[in-house]
């Protein structure tokens, strides 16, 4: 992406760095991660939780995340709010956000950190689109390779 559509990623790299602002470094990590498990962009994956670990993130938290609904006792209850919207953006599945999923994160988050929160999942979304259509190949990636 790059090097073959520069304004694009140039663009996108913008759009990710205003839509974290003000969203706490950890939990956006879990978001992009939850994203990145649904959908099945290994690189991205790759990308995340070395990120995560890198900032201090426990080993444990990650692996518990693809089973979160099982695993609730790990996560506060802002972070899980934070996932299930994140399922609820990347899925879709009913065409719209559940109306208890909108109002669980309206209560966690003020309505500044819930417009970056919302961005920073539609981000990830995309960067993910990117990277599974154009096979991009895990386990290169260093921490902080890329300010994404």
């Amino acid at each position: 992406m790059a090097k073959l559509a520069p304004e694009v990623y140039k663009a996108m790299v913008r759009l990710d760095a205003a839509a974290r602002r003000g969203v706490d470094p950890t939990l956006l990590e879990l978001v992009k991660i939850r994203a990145s498990q649904l959908n099945h962009c290994a690189f991205c994956l790759d990308m995340h939780t070395k990120d995560a670990l890198a900032a201090g993130e426990s080993v444990e938290r990650i692996i518990q995340l693809s089973a979160w609904e099982e695993s609730r006792h790990f996560y506060t209850p802002k972070e899980i709010a934070a996932i299930e919207l994140t399922e609820a953006v990347t899925v879709l599945t009913d065409g719209f956000v559940p109306d208890e999923v909108y109002e669980k994160a309206a209560a966690h988050f003020d309505e500044t950190e819930l417009a970056h929160l919302i961005s920073a999942i539609t981000v990830i979304n995309a960067w993910n689109r990117f990277g599974v259509t154009s096979r991009m190949a895990p386990g290169h990636y260093t921490p902080g390779q890329f300010t994404h």
